[in-house]
């Protein structure tokens, strides 16, 4: 199941885990990475807390975490190129691994058509 946040953050669901990155629209509006600072193994994420930094050359954006919950992976791959989030942000590019403190909190996000809608009120990326 694939899920997404107003902040342009997608979730993939899989059982009690959540694959979190960045959407495409993101990556577009932010252009070319250079850096991606993310969470601590471990680190207890709250909803709508900050979990991750991405910067580019243009400018520096937070990653909030969508829901709450323990981060029990991060992708190394793009601290060491960054690039990977603007080539493939749904795909290799993603950012960090939860496992979910509570799954009500799915309820309040959006689904893939929801999002489109979304960034289709928002112009050209």
């Amino acid at each position: 199941m694939l899920k997404f946040t107003p902040d342009h953050e997608w979730l993939l669901i899989e059982n009690d885990f959540a694959t979190v990155g960045i959407t495409q629209f993101a990556q577009e509006q932010l252009g070319d990475l250079v850096f991606v600072e993310l969470p601590k193994l471990g680190a207890m994420l709250q909803p709508g807390g900050i979990a991750a930094v991405v910067e580019s050359v243009k400018a520096a954006s937070e990653v909030y975490a969508p829901i709450g919950g323990e981060v029990i992976e991060v992708n190394a791959r793009v601290s060491e190129d960054p690039t990977l989030v603007n080539s493939d942000p749904t795909g290799t590019g993603w950012l960090f691994k939860l496992m979910i403190a509570d799954k009500t909190q799915l309820d309040s996000l959006m689904d893939e058509p929801a999002y489109r809608t979304l960034i289709a009120g928002l112009g050209p990326a």
